[in-house]
């Protein structure tokens, strides 16, 4: 059962290190991933082999190198989800994730985090996004004013938003389309800066200030 295959590709626990240091979006080569998955390069290629059958990675072939990139979006969505379960508890909810990657980090190509659960929250007061996830008149324009192109968002081929639930936060932040076009903005305009061997973002004082003017948000 291809369900089965899936679940025990990802259940391994070298190959799950791996999968999750993909998470922030950037490739890697075997022998990082060696390293993260705390195995030798040969063992790495085997596991590599297997989560590539299983499409939850891809490689890309660039000189001398081949990097490994998760294989999409979905997959993305899946160990998010897996972390979720992970983690779950009927006791009170008491985040152990450390500071820095709780406060703002990537989840594929959207933001996520406290920063992504608060715009998330924030964006629905403003009554820029319906209870669906559907675009009113009035996010159109702020989504305009902020620079995102919304005719080129809504016309990839891709959801356009959706509630991706958080697994630091266990609340929803703001994935899709939309998402992707607000962690894309942010960056542009140096609001947050991204780490290059991480999935943690950081705020700059010129972001601070703008999430205050823009969405209401004060930290």
């Amino acid at each position: 059962m291809k369900v089965a295959r899936i679940a025990q590709a990802i259940g391994e626990p070298a190959r799950a290190r791996m999968l999750y240091c993909l998470l922030d979006g950037h490739a890697r080569t075997a022998t990082e991933l060696a390293i993260v998955g705390e195995v030798s390069p040969s063992t790495a290629s085997v596991h590599l082999d297997r989560l590539k059958t299983e499409h939850l990675v891809k490689a890309v072939v660039q000189g001398k190198h081949r990097y490994y990139s998760l294989f999409g979006r979905d997959v993305a969505a899946t160990l998010e989800s897996l972390s979720v379960l992970a983690g779950g508890s009927r006791s009170p909810f008491v985040p152990n994730t450390p500071n820095r990657l709780r406060s703002a980090r990537t989840c594929y190509d959207h933001i996520a985090g406290t920063l992504g659960v608060s715009l998330h929250d924030r964006i629905h007061a403003l009554g820029w996004l319906s209870p669906e996830y559907t675009l009113t008149p009035k996010g159109t324009k702020a989504f305009a004013a902020l620079g995102i192109d919304m005719e080129a968002t809504r016309s990839l081929r891709r959801r356009f938003a959706y509630a991706c639930l958080d697994w630091s936060e266990r609340r929803p932040h703001i994935a899709g389309g939309l998402g992707a076009a607000l962690l894309n903005m942010a960056l542009r305009k140096r609001w947050i800066t991204q780490d290059l061997d991480s999935r943690a973002l950081g705020i700059t004082p010129t972001g601070r200030r703008e999430m205050l003017n823009q969405f209401g948000l004060t930290s």
